[in-house]
């Protein structure tokens, strides 16, 4: 259910229940930002808290109040939000914490995180444990505590789950204009993407930026997306949790390689939410989406004064998905009015200090870089430090900045190389005069990146079920469960140790001996390839340990061997890992992940990015892949996967055998609950 948080967040009234230092900063928070409303105390004992006249309780307010801070116990709290949701409050803060991790502690086994939702119903809860939220746009604070920020009158939206990172983006200094920024806490009832919904849905908002822990409900995570892509508000998402580690592998290498990470960064993909890594980053890329918006294109074109400044940002480049296309002839023709010439004309462009403090030939130098097929353009600038330092000579580039940017209608982004180079007053300049103020090449060009925005997918995640007493089929059992579904696999025999001789004397060599049971075979000495008679056959059975044997088919003129994984990830979904496979799995690490359900043109593309691609395409003249082949066995996967949603615990081929011709499973593995 989506509650209606639009009274809470926009409160035409505010009630603060309890007496501390908590909910007195509350009240004052709200006095310093100008909120116009009333503040209502709420106090059983004093008549007044932070010098504003108290009520001695809920029943004695003029009105139900549209957001309430609890700054009051756990238990009291209970009872509170019991009162406020009958009298039709519009939501509350909950500050206190000790809910969901209460239980054991209380010993007769109350949930007290149950009593708290049944005591709200419908109406809308933030938290546990939560700092409650800042709304810049109306000066309407719920927040305990000092925060950085001032009025705005539009602005991007930041929602965390932790209340101390909340605090210290608030003191950010970068000229990114913040509406709201919300914490989410223990999201005993509303969840981040609730609450990231109530913020876009206001006309004032321009993007949003998203600090998460867990994704939770991955339907409310698609409608938030798919609300933001209707709005044109676009999201930038920092998700914790790349390093933890993967879940344990007993069986497969699939379960190794497909983590949490794995999963969450295929989920955003989808849902056409950028991620990025850092909260530097966060701030800057959501400060271009607030100015400028998503960009066209990764194209781009760098200016400053400085052969050193141009080549660092060349050079940090290349870690970054943008392109510093070639000038073409009107540009050139623009530069060389502007600069004569004796300058070397290139993109990143050293346009050397010759033309500084001539604002009209540094316009036409920077329009005529922006002139060409590019989606934005930088300008770095480090500013002198204002209170040791003149920086009257640094006018300039405000002037001839902004006029480049109205002259093309492009993006132009006055980049200073360090942060503190860019002081906010002269950040809050830049953004007068048009241009879009940042701060730091490492983050600049990892916003322009992520400002591209992944193109979402229109079909819904397939959701997981718990399989009960999963169990891993056999090899041949596994094949042949995948194989109705469409995937190759080697002719086979399956045959006891007792059965060998009669086996191998009807083998088509040459063949591949395994046996049967082994996690992973190769090392544990239970794979011989390439056996050419029934001798040898014999032989290498005497070495392998088990009594349950596969005679296959071995399939030759391989081009390269293909890792096709499904993992069952409660938090995201079925995660599709395709990789580099085999022996060269681990070693190489070179993997894909997409979620199901997929297409084959995303299969198509996941295949593009690997490190082996060229390998599957023909690699200096030798053949290519069947890639048609490939993606058949990719879907037939995911045919079975969804066929058993409810069961499937994972899904593996490795290797996937890659021929000019086929794409043949030459081992399978299944992990698959009881039916029900």
């Amino acid at each position: 259910m989506t509650r209606d948080l639009g009274r809470l967040f926009r409160p035409e009234s505010i009630a603060v229940v309890g007496g501390g230092a908590w909910c007195a900063s509350v009240i004052e928070q709200c006095a310093k930002m100008g909120y116009a409303g009333p503040v209502w105390p709420v106090h059983p004992t004093r008549t007044e808290v932070a010098g504003t006249p108290a009520y001695p309780s809920l029943d004695d307010l003029p009105s139900p109040p549209d957001a309430v801070f609890l700054g009051i116990n756990r238990h009291a709290t209970i009872d509170a939000v019991r009162s406020l949701s009958a009298m039709g409050a519009g939501g509350v803060v909950c500050f206190a914490s000790g809910f969901a991790e209460a239980q054991a502690e209380t010993g007769d086994g109350t949930d007290l995180q149950a009593a708290l939702l049944e005591a709200a119903g419908d109406m809308p809860v933030l938290g546990p444990n939560c700092y409650g939220f800042i709304n810049y746009l109306d000066g309407a604070l719920l927040w305990p505590d000092q925060h950085g920020g001032q009025r705005v009158e539009r602005g991007a939206a930041i929602l965390v789950q932790s209340s101390n990172m909340a605090i210290n983006l608030t003191m950010q200094a970068r000229g990114l204009p913040l509406a709201y920024v919300l914490t989410a806490g223990n999201q005993a009832q509303t969840g981040l993407a609730e609450m990231g919904l109530a913020a876009l849905r206001d006309d004032r908002v321009t993007a949003l930026g998203m600090h998460i822990e867990g994704i939770g409900d991955i339907p409310a995570f698609e409608a938030l997306a798919a609300e933001a892509r209707a709005l044109g508000k676009p999201i930038v998402a920092l998700k914790a949790g790349r390093s933890d580690q993967a879940q344990a592998a007993t069986v497969s290498h699939t379960a190794s390689l497909a983590g949490s990470d794995a999963g969450s960064r295929a989920l955003l993909r989808r849902l056409g939410i950028a991620q990025v890594n850092g909260l530097t980053a966060l701030l800057e890329t959501l400060k271009l989406l607030h100015f400028a918006g998503p960009l066209s294109s990764n194209r781009i074109v760098s200016m400053s004064c400085s052969g050193g400044e141009a080549s660092l940002i060349a050079d940090v480049a290349l870690d970054h998905d943008v392109m510093f296309p070639p000038l073409n002839e009107a540009q050139r023709r623009g530069l060389r009015d502007a600069l004569g010439s004796m300058i070397a004309l290139a993109n990143p462009l050293d346009y050397h200090t010759f033309i500084w403090n001539d604002a009209a030939k540094m316009t036409a130098c920077f329009t005529a870089m922006l002139q060409g097929d590019v989606a934005a353009g930088i300008l770095i600038a480090d500013f002198p430090r204002p209170d040791r330092c003149d920086t009257a000579a640094w006018e300039c580039l405000f002037e001839a900045g902004g006029a480049a940017q109205k002259a093309t209608g492009k993006p132009l982004l006055l980049t200073a190389t360090l942060p503190e180079a860019l002081p906010e007053a002269f950040a809050a300049r830049a953004a007068t005069a048009g241009m879009v103020p940042m701060m730091g090449l490492e983050d600049t060009l990892t916003a322009i990146a992520a400002a591209q925005m992944p193109a979402p997918q229109a079909d819904q995640v397939a959701l997981p079920g718990t399989p009960l007493n999963p169990v891993t089929l056999s090899e041949a059992s596994a094949k042949s469960a995948l194989a109705a579904h469409g995937l190759q696999v080697p002719q086979a025999r399956q045959c006891q140790r007792s059965e060998l001789p009669l086996g191998a004397a009807e083998a088509p060599y040459p063949v591949v001996l395994k046996s049967e049971g082994l996690a992973h075979k190769t090392e544990a000495g239970g794979v011989a390839l390439n056996i050419a008679n029934p001798e040898a056959l014999m032989m290498a059975a005497d070495t392998m340990p088990g009594d349950s044997f596969l005679i296959e088919e071995m399939i030759t003129g391989a081009i390269t061997e293909l890792l096709v994984g499904v993992v069952r990830d409660p938090a995201h979904g079925f995660v599709l890992t395709l990789g580099a496979g085999g022996t060269m799995t681990e070693l190489m690490r070179d993997t894909a992940s997409l979620l199901l359900p997929t297409t084959p043109e995303d299969i198509r593309a996941a295949l593009g990015t690997l490190r082996i691609a060229p390998v599957l395409s023909g690699y200096r003249g030798r053949p290519g892949a069947d890639m048609h082949s490939i993606v058949d066995a990719v879907l037939a996967v995911q045919d079975y996967t969804l066929a058993h949603k409810d069961r499937i615990e994972e899904v593996e081929i490795n290797p996937l055998i890659v021929t000019p011709t086929r794409a043949v499973a030459a081992d399978a593995l299944i992990t698959l609950g009881e039916e029900t």
